[in-house]
């Protein structure tokens, strides 16, 4: 089963799961989760080939769903809101279509049920490309990746995914350069019914992941569909404009 980390207990209000994006892992999400763990139980996932969770050959979002069925089934008496961000948006989405009764209220935040084109293979090759036997702290880690990146703040980002002291990546990076095109594409779920339970699709106001065109494909697959924008904020909402975007939860997750 995957690795989480729990924060806050039971309460009368149902509990959350979160998955997170490629490269990412549960202690990205430590704030947010503690700030929306004051009225609610919420389990934050490292999801299969991040962090302490198990490795895998497949990286496909039917696998990835199975696995978080089976941590609300275990963990969550069968059935939660559910929050997924960037490839988490994915797998959430197909939990929501394969496993629909895990899923209470569904929120995808800055991605959409289509293909994307922009892979991120150069990032797996720069992480690669450093030398582990030669870092001795996180700074080390820094300096050796940030000129193999675009930006500092991904260096900064992918660090948190390396194990200085073992000198090795939480983050099966073998795996997921093979399993790069199931990534970036979104299984065919035609064949499955509508997901008829609350959806909201929170994307940041400066991103472009989500665009008016995707409505004809989401609508379909969900039918209740809502859509809302947080500002000041690009594909990262959740750590570009926090407050606002646990703001907009805690609306979305007590409403009615």
């Amino acid at each position: 089963m995957l690795n989480f980390i729990r924060h806050g207990t039971k309460t009368e209000k149902p509990p959350l799961l979160i998955a997170h994006g490629l490269f990412g892992s549960a202690r990205n999400w430590g704030v947010i989760a503690k700030r929306l763990s004051s009225e609610r139980e919420v389990i934050v996932v490292d999801m299969r080939n991040h962090g302490s969770s198990p490795w895998s050959d497949t990286h496909t979002y039917e696998a990835m769903a199975s696995d978080l069925a089976e941590v609300i089934t275990a963990e969550l008496d069968g059935n939660a809101h559910v929050l997924g961000h960037s490839m988490g948006g994915k797998a959430v989405m197909v939990l929501a279509l394969k496993y629909p009764e895990c899923v209470g209220r569904l929120t995808v935040a800055d991605i959409a049920p289509v293909p994307y084109g922009h892979s991120q293979q150069s990032n797996i090759d720069a992480m690669l490309a450093v030398d582990l036997d030669a870092i001795e702290t996180r700074q080390d880690a820094l300096r050796a990746l940030e000129p193999l990146v675009s930006e500092a703040s991904l260096a900064a980002f992918f660090t948190q995914s390396l194990d200085v002291k073992a000198r090795k990546w939480r983050l099966n990076l073998e795996a997921l350069a093979k399993e790069m095109p199931n990534v970036l594409a979104f299984p065919d779920c035609s064949g499955d019914p509508a997901f008829a339970g609350p959806v909201l699709f929170l994307s940041g106001a400066n991103s472009d992941y989500v665009q008016p065109e995707h409505r004809s494909v989401i609508k379909p697959l969900f039918p209740a569909a809502r859509f809302a924008k947080i500002p000041d904020a690009g594909h990262w909402l959740h750590a570009e404009n926090p407050r606002a975007f646990v703001a907009a939860l805690e609306v979305w997750l007590n409403a009615a």
